[in-house]
């Protein structure tokens, strides 16, 4: 039993049990995700003179610029070579950013690897991250205040980090999403409203035949409702959402949004149309995604949105919405390239071309009789500890520290033994 001594006797203070594949197992998993979030880039040189990176893993030092002073990131290679005795921030990954180390940022440094450096960037994109501190609540992470277990997650478009509970919707619990757009970026890029009631995750729109909304305990809720070619915007109570309000009423105006217009001849980018006349409007000839959408029903809320695999696909990139986006400045959301899955899975790719088995090098190392010799002595151990750990799982008993202490010194006394009774002849 765990936390007793074996034989009886007092029990033993409590420590946690954990066993040798979950060692192994998590390892693993810490190797794969360093090389999802390093492979992709060089640890060696500075990525400097590659301009903008698409998007590369950064660093902000603490010890160079603390907070009071301007921001500033560093590559992977200067973070080792530069910064290596500083405080640093680990700021994952992050897009079109080109490493500062040794510009005019840094008042007393000098960049070791590339010391020939334009003063600034003014390409690059700083945030509250830059500094150690995340999320709405401007918080560290992690956080010695903090006694709730939050997973935070990064926001596609802002590339901010924020705590699940500060979303405003609840991450879904399966954990079945790909990427998140936070609560400020939904309201900036609000045109994703109309992709989100049919690609998020966690569905933003019920749309009835009556034309309420069946949203569990949402207020205030700004309804987007096609009805006879033109734009109606309703504010929905909770009441009425639930059927027990009174009736809805028009309001005289529609809402106007923020982002640009996807056509020059519309008085207003809500420009929506009935599900009966959807074949007869200019927009459905027009080959726009997002105006077609429009004239679905759906809903804005105050809250960020979790999207799958590919919804970027989905995107139309007609030329008023590439417009849009390069306005809005969010063009990357049409590349497929840019996504943190497709820079982490050329990292795995490129660590698993470059990875050496540690065993095969030695083995190169040798000549041929030591070779055979380490191979047999490899099966020998592999043989060995595998008898002796199905011990300690038949009797459903922990390996302890001093049980594998144990193993190794009887495997060097019979490996002593072995050698010694060895006889050799030369002919």
């Amino acid at each position: 039993m765990a936390g007793a001594e074996r034989g009886g006797g007092r029990p033993a203070e409590q420590e946690p049990v954990v066993s040798l594949v979950d060692v192994l197992e998590e390892d693993e998993e810490l190797e794969n995700e360093a090389c999802a979030v390093l492979g992709g880039s060089d640890s060696e040189k500075c990525s400097y003179s590659q301009g903008s990176v698409k998007r590369q893993a950064l660093y902000a030092c603490s010890t160079c610029t603390p907070e009071g002073e301007e921001p500033a990131g560093i590559c992977l290679a200067c973070s080792y070579e530069c910064h290596g005795s500083h405080k640093l921030f680990e700021l994952y990954t992050k897009r079109n950013f080109r490493c500062d180390c040794g510009n005019s940022k840094f008042k007393n440094l000098e960049c070791k690897l590339l010391p020939e450096k334009g003063k600034l960037n003014s390409g690059n994109k700083y945030n509250d991250n830059f500094f150690g501190l995340y999320c709405i609540c401007k918080r560290p992470y992690p956080d010695p205040e903090d006694e709730i277990p939050d997973e935070m997650i990064q926001c596609v478009v802002c590339e901010d980090w924020f705590h699940g509970r500060h979303l405003g919707a609840i991450p879904p619990e399966s954990g079945d999403f790909q990427e998140m757009v936070c609560q400020a970026c939904m309201k900036r890029c609000s045109f994703l409203w109309a992709y989100a009631a049919q690609l998020a995750v966690t569905k933003i729109v019920a749309a009835e035949d009556d034309g309420i909304l069946n949203v569990d305990g949402t207020e205030d809720q700004k309804v987007i409702k096609a009805e006879n070619g033109a734009n109606h915007l309703e504010s929905i109570s909770k009441e009425s959402v639930l059927g027990k309000g009174k009736d809805i009423k028009e309001e005289s105006k529609a809402e106007q949004v923020d982002e640009p217009s996807t056509s020059s001849g519309s008085e207003s980018d809500l420009q929506t149309v009935s599900t009966n006349e959807h074949q007869n409007t200019e927009e459905s000839h027009s080959g726009c995604k997002l105006q077609d959408l429009r004239t679905k029903k759906y809903v804005k809320q105050d809250t960020a949105t979790y999207w799958p695999h590919n919804w970027r696909n989905k995107l139309c990139t007609c030329s008023d919405c590439m417009k849009m986006y390069a306005d809005l400045e969010v063009l990357f959301l049409t590349d497929e390239y840019d996504t943190v899955l497709a820079y982490e899975n050329k990292g795995k790719s490129d660590q698993g071309t470059d990875r050496r088995d540690p065993l095969m090098d030695t083995l190169n190392s040798m000549n041929r009789v030591q070779q055979v010799e380490l191979i047999c002595e490899y099966n020998d151990l592999k043989t060995e500890l595998k008898d002796y750990l199905r011990r300690f799982a038949d009797e459903g008993t922990v390996v302890k520290r001093e049980d594998i202490q144990q193993f190794f010194e009887e495997f060097q006394s019979r490996k002593r033994r072995r050698l010694d009774g060895m006889q050799y002849y030369c002919s």
